[in-house]
């Protein structure tokens, strides 16, 4: 097995804390370590898989190329000359890496929390069998499906075939029917009280092979990035891409020809979308509820609620029930928090030291 983590995105969602220059990907968000760090660290952790630094490649934004070399001295950091979705950084990564052609490629994102990190690399270490054939499907697109907690709106669903159900090292996979996005109304309650039906985290394994016969299949990625994506037509090449998720690109349609495979996993996954989430890592459930207030927009937070905001260069936090507030820059409206200000204190501090030493 090999492994192409991808790190970018701007976690908007995450503002005053992430910013442009410095996305989610790159922040101590829950400790010592950034996401990123924490990412490399938990594959390499463990015996489950046998993987070194070697064997882990970082595709991100050109512009983030020194910051993954700085927080991961070791790893190979594939830079694209603009983010293109995860389309194009798949397809990038599949022509770029030189594996062997019938080896694994686990593809995972650089900024999620897992709390129980040897059940996610024993389900890693499952989901490569799975990729080698399984379920009837030979060269299958594995997808990991996270057993949900609740009814989000903000996920995407991936629905089973359950009566095809097999078990493969302690881990439960199914044939896939079909991808959902983002469910509206009624259909989030439905999915989430269907037997078998996980959250999309945006995780998968595919045998090299298969994922480069898939793209060529599904899109004209490969066609238009050519044979030598190291060259220097790649920029001219990304400026023709439009932006395009590998679930809509070629997950939905090999679902709906029968080639992809879910292994669920049950490890404690959370994306850490967005304030919320952020807060239920550091805090417990119940922290509070976070969001995003955009520039100009009033807030009056009340008293056993917490602001976020940009203050000389820094990160302040501030308790409410002060009065309105307008600000010409993003705040973070941290509702019912209050009692939480010593964690979200230390965050903030955390982040503005990493600043300071960068």
């Amino acid at each position: 097995m090999y492994v192409v983590v991808l790190a970018g995105g701007g976690g908007t969602r995450l503002w005053p804390l992430s910013r442009p220059e410095r996305p989610k990907p790159f922040l101590p968000l829950l400790g010592d370590e950034t996401l990123l760090q924490r990412t490399v660290a938990r594959l390499l952790d463990g015996p489950e898989l046998g993987l070194t630094p070697a064997d882990v490649t970082v595709v991100t934004d050109r512009r983030y190329a020194m910051l993954v070399r700085d927080q991961l001295a070791d790893v190979r950091v594939l830079p694209e000359p603009l983010g293109r979705n995860t389309a194009a950084a798949i397809a990038l990564a599949t022509v770029a890496i030189e594996r062997p052609e019938d080896e694994v490629m686990a593809v995972l994102p650089a900024d999620h929390s897992i709390r129980d990190e040897a059940a996610f690399r024993q389900t890693l270490a499952a989901a490569d069998a799975l990729a080698r054939g399984a379920l009837g499907v030979e060269d299958a697109l594995v997808t990991l499906g996270v057993r949900p907690t609740r009814p989000a709106t903000e996920y995407g669903y991936v629905v089973p075939k359950v009566d095809e159900a097999t078990t493969v090292a302690g881990v439960r996979a199914f044939p896939v029917e079909r991808f959902e996005e983002k469910p509206k109304g009624s259909r989030v309650t439905e999915l989430y009280t269907t037997y078998g039906v996980a959250w999309n985290a945006g995780m998968f394994l595919w045998r090299r092979a298969a994922i480069r016969a898939a793209i060529e299949r599904y899109t004209g990625l490969l066609t238009l990035l050519g044979p030598n994506p190291a060259g220097p037509g790649l920029e001219a090449a990304y400026e023709r891409v439009t932006p395009t998720s590998i679930d809509v690109a070629v997950m939905e349609g090999a679902a709906s020809d029968g080639r992809v495979v879910m292994a669920t996993l049950d490890a404690g996954w959370s994306d850490i979308g967005g304030w919320t989430a952020l807060l239920e890592e550091l805090a417990g459930a119940d922290a509070g509820v976070g969001r995003v207030v955009a520039p100009g927009e009033e807030l009056e937070p009340g008293a056993e609620d917490l602001v976020v905001r940009s203050a000389d260069g820094r990160l302040a936090l501030e308790h409410g029930g002060r009065g309105t507030m307008v600000s010409d820059l993003p705040m973070a409206h941290l509702a019912g928090a209050a009692a939480h200000f010593p964690a979200v204190q230390a965050l903030l501090e955390r982040v503005d030291a990493q600043e300071r030493r960068a």
